[in-house]
């Protein structure tokens, strides 16, 4: 345990300078200690120490945790080089290119004997955590199907985040970008998946990465979960709902406040910096051993349903 735990963010991005950053700089048992950054000088905007080189920052005994922010093919390599220096990791989603490397990610995280966790921050959000209750008490009876959808309209004009559209870089289009907060979203709820079939085209958009993806997931008690994500609606779209053998319980919009089921109406609002509680949660995690909502050993199963998906896909 150390008094405050030194941070260095990797990737100078959307995600760390609107919410990472910030939500590192509010929390009062961390230290944004430094960055590392391809260009020096955006760095410097946010911490007085930034590296060009990630290996530079994990060689300095300061540097606590490490977190990553950087396109999905960079995940795996520089979450086991950090955690091989004995660092501890929180990285962005989804953990890694495939199944096999998120393992590797677990197994190198084992092995260093340090925290590792992926930022799946909706397992936060207070609706999430009382739906999870209310189904686990039988508020809706038996729970038989979920349905949670993700729809909106995606070209990228900025060419610092034209990687999203890049394969190598990125895995794939919405299934790896919007299904998989989805996907961990139905995991969180109902359990380890067993069982997937996916169907994955380019409708609209021919881009090189997918721009729509459904899912079909079948969990270890029966509940069958459906995935559906695009980015060629020009209806935006964030909706989920949970049936059971009794009721049904309504979340849409997703990122909203509201909750429904049988027995009531209930507004529960997120924070308003969407990763401040995923942070604040690893930071107790790594100081006072409290229980990780989302880490490596949860997470691998996003990569395990997107991977099953892929395999029904390139049989075809």
């Amino acid at each position: 345990m150390v008094d405050m735990l030194n941070w260095v963010v990797v990737g100078i991005g959307d995600i760390t300078t609107k919410r990472v950053i910030p939500a590192i700089l509010a929390e009062p048992r961390s230290c944004l200690y430094g960055v590392v950054s391809r260009d020096p000088e955006k760095g410097r905007r946010y911490a007085g120490r930034v590296w060009t080189n990630l290996d530079d920052a994990l060689a300095d005994p300061e540097v606590h945790a490490v977190y990553v922010a950087t396109p999905v093919a960079l995940h795996a390599p520089q979450t086991i080089a950090a955690l091989g220096a004995g660092k501890h990791v929180l990285c962005e989603k989804p953990m890694a290119m495939d199944y096999a490397e998120a393992c590797r990610m677990t197994d190198a995280a084992r092995q260093a004997g340090r925290r590792l966790g992926i930022a799946y921050y909706r397992r936060m959000y207070p609706k999430l955590q009382r739906a999870r209750q209310l189904v686990g008490d039988g508020a809706i009876g038996r729970p038989v199907l979920a349905e949670i959808n993700c729809h909106d309209w995606y070209t990228d004009s900025d060419i610092r985040r034209c990687w999203r559209l890049d394969p190598a870089m990125a895995g794939g289009g919405p299934l790896y970008d919007i299904a998989s907060h989805r996907i961990d979203v139905l995991n969180f709820l109902f359990g380890r998946p067993v069982a997937v079939a996916g169907q994955i085209s380019n409708v609209v958009h021919a881009t090189a990465v997918e721009d729509s993806a459904t899912l079909l997931i079948e969990y270890e008690q029966g509940t069958r979960g459906v995935v559906d994500v695009r980015w060629h609606s020009r209806v935006a779209r964030d909706e989920f709902r949970i049936i059971g053998t009794d009721g049904e319980m309504e979340l849409s919009p997703l990122s909203g406040p509201e909750l429904v089921w049988p027995g009531g109406r209930e507004q529960l609002p997120c924070h308003a910096n969407l990763h401040y509680p995923c942070v604040e949660n690893f930071v107790s995690a790594v100081e006072e051993g409290a229980h990780l909502y989302s880490s490596g050993e949860t997470a691998v199963w996003t990569d395990w349903v997107t991977g099953e998906a892929l395999k029904v896909r390139h049989s075809r």
